[in-house]
């Protein structure tokens, strides 16, 4: 009599969503992994995603993001894939300093690392000058179109694309309470506004995704070949801890690397002579033994898609 009653009053299509709402929030109380702050040094910790497609089940809690704790406030790297999850974050600092947030750097614009932005209110935003080409492009409405309506209720209609309030075109040093943090741009390499932050007082680097841990990388329209260039320009920091853009951090930064370097030295071999013997993709890709990475999280997901983006780059080399 009450479902009756309720159609009588609303009609099917609206009970229909109220009960997928319903049952959607039952389904995720009991299947949400909680967000846990880890310490890597006395004044810095990070959040760690899953390894994971972006999806509605996991909130897009999919990448890393950190926070330094210094006398005049704290400095976020990233912002996580959703508001909700950036307000998780923010209750999680509130649990260690009342110091306000002043400033987020990013580390590239990629969904999973910028729509938690616009729950930073009033702090400053920095990246690289290379992402407002992405702000602009057509490609970022279409994701977040997209993402509005498989990943919700996370990212919906009030979610947006929040621009940075400082963008930098060189290595800057931003110094927040006497604390000195160094953003270098890397890019173009897994994007062109890639962008490292390295604290040295805590011996800490967050790399964004030029380096993933645990999972096959995200290759998307990368320059594989300045990727490279990238990760070994890392090591000239003489960090104690890598804090990846996905994965564990990690305190043995060289070894930890290789994972990413063989991948994509691999994706380049291959698909480069291919490219070169002008052998079609489909065939390249057959051929290739896949062996070492193919019991990786992602490898289904995005292996095909990674060696095809890096086919046409080395085509284009």
């Amino acid at each position: 009599m009450v479902v009756l009653h309720l159609r009588h009053l609303l009609g099917w299509r609206v009970l229909g969503v109220l009960c997928g709402l319903a049952l959607f929030g039952l389904a995720q109380a009991s299947s949400l992994t909680p967000m846990r702050a880890k310490q890597v040094a006395p004044n810095t910790w990070y959040v760690q995603g899953e390894s994971a497609l972006g999806s509605s089940a996991n909130r897009n809690f999919i990448s890393n993001a950190g926070f330094v704790v210094t006398p005049a406030g704290v400095v976020v790297v990233d912002a996580l894939g959703s508001p909700a999850l950036a307000q998780e974050l923010l209750g999680l600092i509130r649990q260690r300093t009342t110091l306000p947030v002043t400033h987020v750097v990013l580390t590239h614009y990629h969904a999973d690392h910028i729509y938690g932005l616009q729950a930073f209110e009033g702090a400053q935003i920095w990246a690289h000058a290379s992402g407002r080409d992405y702000l602009s492009s057509e490609l970022a409405q279409s994701r977040l179109a997209s993402s509005r309506i498989d990943m919700f209720p996370w990212i919906d209609e009030t979610t947006r694309l929040v621009p940075a309030t400082h963008w930098i075109g060189s290595r800057t040093e931003l110094v927040v309470g006497g604390v000195r943090l160094v953003l270098k741009p890397l890019g173009p390499a897994h994007t062109p506004e890639d962008l490292v932050v390295h604290v040295p007082s805590e011996g800490v680097l967050f790399s964004g995704d030029l380096v993933f841990r645990g999972r096959i990388p995200f290759v998307g329209h990368a320059n594989t070949r300045h990727w490279l260039e990238a990760l070994q320009s890392m090591l000239a920091f003489d960090a104690k801890v890598v804090v990846p853009g996905h994965g564990p951090a990690s305190t043995q930064v060289k070894q930890d690397m290789t994972q990413t370097l063989a991948y994509l030295r691999y994706l380049r071999q291959t698909m480069g002579q291919a490219a070169k013997d002008m052998v079609p993709f489909e065939e390249a890709y057959n051929r290739a033994d896949w062996r070492a990475f193919e019991h990786l999280p992602l490898f289904k997901a995005a292996n095909r898609m990674n060696a095809f983006n890096t086919y046409l780059e080395m085509e284009r080399e």
